[in-house]
């Protein structure tokens, strides 16, 4: 008898197992369904296509202008900046970069020093143009405007669009502390505490289930200056719906 009292009916099993297989179907299929809702919410997000624009701009005009520190640098060393040395109506040796500055010390008053001065500086002039042609110096820094200008476009129509989602939300802040600290150094008000509030969005999207806990949807903000620099090292910030892009 007592071993008639433990022995549970197959029916009763079965059933009991099929109950519990089909809640868990019924729970994974709500919790899909909930992901795929957040994750089209977050792909229809007008900010985020805006963002996107604003990140390729902005590394685009990083690159452009480390290119064009390092062509003036050589432009530097091997041609040094257009100047003359001359001496100045009160005796002094003054060294002057243009011409305009040559013709304002001697107010007008041109004597045979200044010609010879003037002279000087145009043929050194002529020479820091002949070489930043071949490298192609102008070209570079005309292009870092446009892509400069193109990123300070995008960052107020950034500013301007509503966000529909957290990701949105996120991908504004992550644009300040990118464009603000690279300007700022970051270390003052009120830098930490944007970064804590980007931080805060990022783990309520991950609690909410908007994120995977491995950061899929979001990544840090920068948060370290380069020494020396006052720049910071920009960490891309991925979204759903459009791919994770390594920032340059």
């Amino acid at each position: 008898m007592a071993d008639s009292d433990n022995i549970t009916p197959l029916s009763f099993v079965t059933r009991r197992t099929v109950l519990g297989i089909a809640s868990f179907a019924i729970v994974e299929r709500e919790r899909c369904a909930l992901a795929h809702e957040a994750s089209a919410a977050i792909s229809s997000d007008p900010v985020l296509t805006i963002w996107r624009e604003w990140r390729t701009a902005h590394e685009e005009s990083e690159r452009l202008c480390d290119q064009s520190a390092h062509l003036e640098r050589t432009l530097v060393e091997t041609v040094g900046y257009p100047c003359a040395t001359v001496q100045s109506p009160g005796g002094e040796h003054v060294k002057v970069h243009s011409i305009g500055a040559l013709r304002e010390l001697f107010d007008g008053d041109a004597d045979e020093a200044c010609a010879k001065a003037e002279a000087r500086l145009t043929a050194h002039q002529a020479r820091w143009d002949a070489a930043e042609r071949r490298i192609g110096y102008s070209s570079v820094t005309e292009a870092e405007r446009k892509a400069a200008d193109r990123a300070e476009e995008l960052l107020e129509a950034l500013a301007a669009a509503p966000a529909t989602s957290l990701a949105g939300v996120a991908a504004k802040l992550n644009a300040v502390l990118v464009e603000g600290e690279v300007r700022e150094g970051g270390a003052e008000f009120p830098w930490p505490q944007i970064r804590s509030a980007f931080d805060d969005i990022v783990r309520q999207g991950q609690e909410g289930g908007l994120v995977s806990p491995n950061r899929d949807c979001f990544s840090t903000a920068p948060k370290s200056t380069e020494p020396g620099t006052g720049r910071v090292e920009v960490q891309p910030l991925a979204v759903q719906g459009g791919g994770a892009e390594k920032a340059a």
